[in-house]
């Protein structure tokens, strides 16, 4: 038996979690903002879709967004949520806009800010 190698299996270890587990903490936070990300902007253009019928004003639509935003996620993404009307090929439309940040670090750390909007065309009176 060899006693030059005892305790190489340790020293092994350490060096693979050294690489690996950055690797995996990486891989879930891009989950993690990539999840944020999608769900904003699910949320956004159902928001413009509820402002989209004739007796809707663009408020519906930052309200609508806001719930999405706050049953889902968490009421700190739902800080800062605008609608306003605007056109599309011509036509009346509404875009909903929401900007929120993400932690990039986990639950903690500097923030990934994220920006993003979702558009409706408006009916309109024949």
């Amino acid at each position: 038996m060899r006693r030059d190698e005892d305790g190489s299996a340790v020293v092994d270890y350490v060096l693979v979690m050294m690489l690996l587990v950055p690797l995996v903490l990486g891989i879930i936070q891009l989950g993690l903002v990539l999840h944020v990300r999608n769900t904003l902007t699910a949320a956004a253009s159902d928001g413009a879709r509820a402002a989209a019928p004739l007796e809707s004003v663009p408020r519906d639509a930052a309200d609508r967004a806001a719930e999405l935003v706050r049953t889902t996620l968490a009421d700190r993404y739902a800080q800062d949520i605008t609608a306003a009307g605007t056109t599309i090929a011509g036509g009346p439309a509404v875009v909903v806009r929401i900007r929120a940040e993400v932690p990039a670090l986990g639950l903690f750390g500097p923030a990934i800010p994220l920006d993003v909007r979702g558009h409706a065309v408006r009916e309109v009176e024949p």
